[in-house]
This record gives structure tokens, C-alpha cells and sequence, in this order.
């Protein structure tokens, strides 16, 4: 098989990582690699936001306010590094707004399997706060901007036994165009 399939194969979301984390400057090119994604007209209708130490605080803040609590949440302690996924959208007739949607989601889906391939644990993280003002404001997101996720990175923990993902059964979700 080749590289990219074993890779695909193997991933698997590590809810608990380490606190280890990549540096910048490697995250910098498992980003390149990233966002060479299918991108109709090359609109680069993305763009990455790394939070790390403080910031994961001030994101704590920003959810339990659109949660409507006080203090600070502690979901975003759950990993080192945390890398909002933002769709930043061009207002162009020629590519709409959900292909854009779909380019910044591939770049999260190939950057988390990158990320994996080089040993980290990754998971992604949505939820409702996603779209809220309090957590837009957080990420300093603009009008033409919406806050996908985030993707959590950290070392993955020794384990006595590899867990496996349960494979998919490829033939439940494959079919031909129906004839006329």
C-alpha cells in the first residue's frame, strides 16, 4: 500500500494527549503540506489561528460565556496546542460559499492526518459555541469568517495495547449513478 492510504487507515482521534506539542516551526510545515488541498480557483478560503498556553484560557472564557457561565471552561486544557479551523470566505460568484466551506474543512481533515502520520495525537473539536459572538470575538474572526472547530495536538500517550478504529465497510457507502 502506499503512504498516504497507511496513513489514512491507521488514523484515529486520541482524545487524550500528552503535553507535548510540535513547535511552530514544524506546525509550519505540516501546514504547508495541508493546504495543498483541492482548492477551486485558489482561494486559500482558510486560515489557521495557533493557541497555545494563555490563549487556551482566554478560549475557556470565550465558551463558557456563549454557554452562558461564569469562570473558564476547561476543554481547551485538554491539549498543548489547539489550531482553530477558520473558513474565511471570497465573495466571488464563480465558487460558492459551501465549496469554500469545504476547502478550509479538507485542510483540517489532511492537517490532522499529517499531524498523526508524524506521531501526534490529534482530535477535532466542534459545538455549538462554534458560532457564537464570544468566541468569535476570542479569535479576532471577521464578518466574512466562521470558526469551524479546532483541532487539539498533543503527544500521544504510551498505551500497553494499540486500540484500533473499527474499519469502514467501503461497499455500504459506494453505489453507480442510477440509470435512466
Amino acid at each position: 500500500m502506499s503512504g498516504a492510504l497507511d496513513a489514512a487507515l491507521a488514523r484515529r482521534s486520541w482524545s487524550k494527549v500528552t503535553d507535548e506539542a510540535p513547535t511552530h516551526e514544524e506546525l509550519l510545515d505540516f501546514v504547508a503540506a495541508a493546504g495543498r488541498v483541492a482548492d477551486h480557483k485558489s482561494l486559500h478560503p482558510w486560515r489557521l489561528i495557533e493557541l497555545r498556553g494563555a490563549d487556551r484560557q482566554r478560549l475557556g472564557r470565550a465558551i463558557n460565556k456563549a454557554e452562558g457561565d461564569k469562570g473558564t471552561s476547561s476543554k481547551p486544557m485538554r491539549a498543548p496546542l489547539l489550531i482553530a479551523v477558520v473558513a474565511s470566505y471570497s465573495k466571488t460568484h464563480k465558487v460558492p460559499r459551501w465549496e469554500q466551506e469545504a476547502v478550509a474543512s479538507g485542510v483540517a481533515h489532511v492537517l490532522s492526518l499529517v499531524l498523526d502520520e508524524a506521531g501526534w495525537g490529534v482530535f477535532w473539536r466542534t459545538g455549538d459555541y462554534t458560532r457564537s459572538k464570544a468566541v468569535a470575538k476570542a479569535h479576532g474572526l471577521k464578518k466574512n469568517e466562521e470558526l469551524l472547530g479546532w483541532l487539539y495536538v498533543g503527544g500521544k500517550p504510551k498505551r500497553s495495547r494499540p486500540t484500533r478504529r473499527k474499519g469502514v465497510d467501503a461497499t455500504r457507502f459506494v453505489s453507480r449513478m442510477p440509470k435512466s
